[in-house]
């Protein structure tokens, strides 16, 4: 697995560079290689309800039994929507000082839509309930599947003895729909080649300025949000900060080298078990963390929305913003910590918002450049919560016994 994932890494960049060549020095044949990004485009498309639906279904109707999971689930939910929601709004607020997008042009996208759309909030709370889920995942309302999504998993978990062979049955389409993904991702180099060399050759070189301020952009995002987030969490709550650090090296680097949280999880359960945290929390946090807890994927979300937008030459008020915010608060956390399951989250919220599709292609060039930061954060966020719940609870255990390795 990760030889053939290296792989499909080189030949994006393969493909990149050839798409930039092209459209350097061809510039009319680089946009007449539009058709292959759409067609690359559509397919990353068509997996956005369905992998929605079954991850949503999974992960709340699988483990919404408060009353079983007491307390526990209780903080759990409560700590990942605030930290989740902060990565979201510091994205936001880097995206819009440093405005990496600006001067991109992206063409070929319906974006005239967003300013006409109503934003009364009587108008906005309608639309998020949908009259039909199908209707809906047609449409591309990414956010009426969600709200579908959730309320038919609360009705699930209130089946009892006769949800399994939906869970099975959702759990299975989850997974298919993961494989599909890599099926699709096998286009990717094309797709992202054609998409470079679309943007190259209809804007020149200066596109690429762009990009480079984007990834840098996420990095100094990054930084920030672990040293005014990840910190004082645990100064509050009393975490050893050196004793954290060198636990979870070594899982942070199998994410940073992997870019799959799933990649890391068994090394990280180690650790944090290994460190004081309860087997129990641990198998409850990190899981369920991986699905509802992603940091640094919230992180991404909300600068790279607001870098399309700009880069498609949008305007969105703030107010417009906070809205892109909100379905990015329940959209991220749909889709667990897998490779460029960002990009999917991405894609069903331009479509919400009448954005360019045409941004996903461009950002898929630099993708894995950034899903290297963005995955080691999800990774140090979940084993951060696990800490944090266990001590919560009082049950944190500062001398613990050596964890045997496996």
């Amino acid at each position: 697995m990760p030889k053939k994932k290296n792989r499909l890494t080189l030949y994006i960049f393969i493909g990149m560079g050839l798409g930039l060549l092209i459209g350097a020095i061809f510039p009319d044949a680089g946009v007449q290689l539009r058709p292959l990004s759409q067609v690359f485009i559509r397919m990353i498309k068509s997996i956005i309800a369905p992998l929605i639906f079954a991850t949503i279904v999974v992960g709340i109707a699988g483990h919404s039994d408060l009353k079983a999971v007491g307390r526990m689930g209780i903080k759990a939910l409560v700590y990942f929507e605030v930290i989740t929601t902060l990565a979201l709004f510091i994205g936001l607020a880097f995206v819009n000082i440093v405005r990496p997008g600006v001067g991109v042009a992206l063409k070929g996208g319906e974006v005239t839509g967003i300013a006409s759309q109503p934003q009364k909030l009587s108008d906005t709370l309608i639309h998020i309930f949908p009259q039909s889920f199908f209707q809906a995942a047609a449409e591309g309302q990414v956010l009426q599947v969600v709200v579908f999504s959730i309320l038919f998993a609360f009705a699930l978990s209130l089946v009892h003895h006769k949800k399994k062979p939906i869970l099975d049955l959702c759990d299975s389409l989850a997974e298919t729909m993961f494989k599909f993904t890599s099926i699709v991702m096998r286009f990717a180099p094309i797709g992202v080649g054609a998409a470079i060399a679309v943007a190259v050759g209809s804007k020149g070189l200066s596109v690429l300025i762009n990009l480079g301020m984007l990834i840098l952009t996420f990095y100094a995002c990054a930084i920030f949000f672990v040293l005014i987030v990840f910190i004082p969490v645990m100064l509050i709550f009393r975490v050893p900060i050196k004793k954290f650090f060198q636990a979870v090296k070594e899982p942070a680097l199998i994410a940073f080298s992997t870019t799959s949280s799933e990649a890391a999880l068994p090394k990280a359960m180690q650790v944090m078990e290994g460190m004081g945290v309860p087997r129990e929390i641990v198998a409850f946090i990190l899981p369920t963390g991986y699905s509802f807890n992603l940091d640094g994927t919230c992180l991404y979300l909300s600068l790279a929305s607001v870098f399309v937008a700009q880069a498609a030459g949008v305007h969105m008020t703030l107010g417009q913003q906070f809205i892109m915010v909100f379905t990015l608060m329940l959209t991220s956390k749909g889709v667990a910590g897998v490779p460029r399951a960002a990009l999917v989250i991405l894609a069903g919220t331009l479509v919400q918002f009448n954005l360019p599709l045409e941004g996903i292609a461009i950002l898929l060039g630099i993708d894995e450049l950034v899903d290297m930061v963005r995955t080691t954060i999800n990774v140090i966020g979940n084993c951060l919560a696990s800490v944090v719940i266990a001590r919560w609870e009082g049950k944190f255990i500062d001398n613990p016994t050596p964890v045997a390795e496996a």
